[in-house]
């Protein structure tokens, strides 16, 4: 990994979290942000996040070797339209979106011939946002999946050595399986929690109150998926469609089924089914994806 400079456009958890990371990891780099957000830009100043801060977003990108788009994946292509022509040779621009065959087709027009394009997803983040939410091991033992879509071999292996100086394990999928993985692991399972919370929002037999007050862990765990940054989940979904909706029409298959055998009165069907996912959930805390407590266990540096 061979970075002297890196710009990270964007400046809320993830680009954040990146920062603390290099810092822990005493990288010797120098690493300007932007933000379009003044106020935001003026958060990231004081709490000292990154080197630099820029405030127009063509400066920040001068002379950058890696630059990193943190930003919601609608905006991904205008800002690359933007920044393109000032790249300099060699440098590498990747992103951290959760959908990439969008992404590539939104950015890669805009690529120069001479600068690397590595699309990346680091499978890591909290409900919360913004540059005073990141924390230097956000990443630590987490998934960046790496989708080189025929890049430069050589650039391919620096950005990955970057992402595991940052505590990531790294994995490369091409991006049409990566949109599909995460729908099923990701985009459908918010979809779900922003739908159960619209359900009990939606019951006028139930009050707010009472949700509030007698929320049960299952409930309490959609409401945090839920507090999740709307502008963002709003891209992915549009931006994954045909994923997505695939995944979710197996979900309703799947919750008919049950719907049926509770009606019917089938315990031994969801008996079986039960134990069948049971096992699923404990292969990930097995594989060390997850614990019970908060944040996965990890403290904020």
């Amino acid at each position: 990994m061979n970075y002297d400079r890196i710009a990270l456009i964007g400046l809320g958890l993830i680009a954040s979290s990146m920062f603390w990371a290099m810092k822990r990891a005493n990288m010797k780099v120098h690493v300007t942000g932007y933000s379009r957000s003044s106020q935001t830009r003026e958060t990231a100043r004081k709490i000292g996040l990154c080197d630099t801060i820029s405030d127009e977003l063509e400066n920040v990108v001068v002379d950058a070797d890696l630059v990193v788009l943190c930003v919601p994946i609608g905006a991904m292509g205008d800002i690359m339209e933007k920044i393109g022509p000032l790249l300099k040779p060699g440098c590498t621009v990747t992103d951290v979106g959760s959908v990439k065959c969008s992404v590539i087709e939104a950015v890669k027009p805009h690529v120069p011939d001479n600068v690397h394009f590595i699309p990346a997803h680091p499978l890591a983040g909290t409900e919360h946002s913004g540059p005073e939410s990141g924390f230097a091991s956000l990443f630590d033992n987490r998934w960046c999946l790496i989708t080189p879509n025929g890049a430069d071999n050589i650039a391919v292996k620096s950005l990955e050595s970057y992402w595991q100086t940052l505590g990531a394990n790294v994995d490369q999928l091409d991006p049409e399986h990566h949109d599909l993985v995460l729908a099923v692991t990701s985009h459908a399972p918010h979809l779900i929690a922003y739908t159960m919370v619209g359900v009990a929002d939606d019951m006028k037999r139930v009050t707010n109150s009472e949700v509030i007050n007698y929320s049960a862990t299952g409930f309490r765990d959609f409401t945090r998926i839920a507090a999740s940054n709307p502008t963002m989940w709003r891209d992915v979904f549009l931006s994954n469609k045909e994923a997505t909706l695939e995944v979710l029409g197996r979900f309703t298959e799947e919750l008919f089924s049950l719907q049926r055998a509770i009606r019917t009165g089938d315990g031994d069907f969801l008996h079986d089914y039960f134990s069948r996912t049971r096992s699923i959930r404990r292969g990930i805390i097995d594989a060390g994806q997850d614990t019970d407590e908060p944040d996965f266990g990890r403290p904020k540096d």
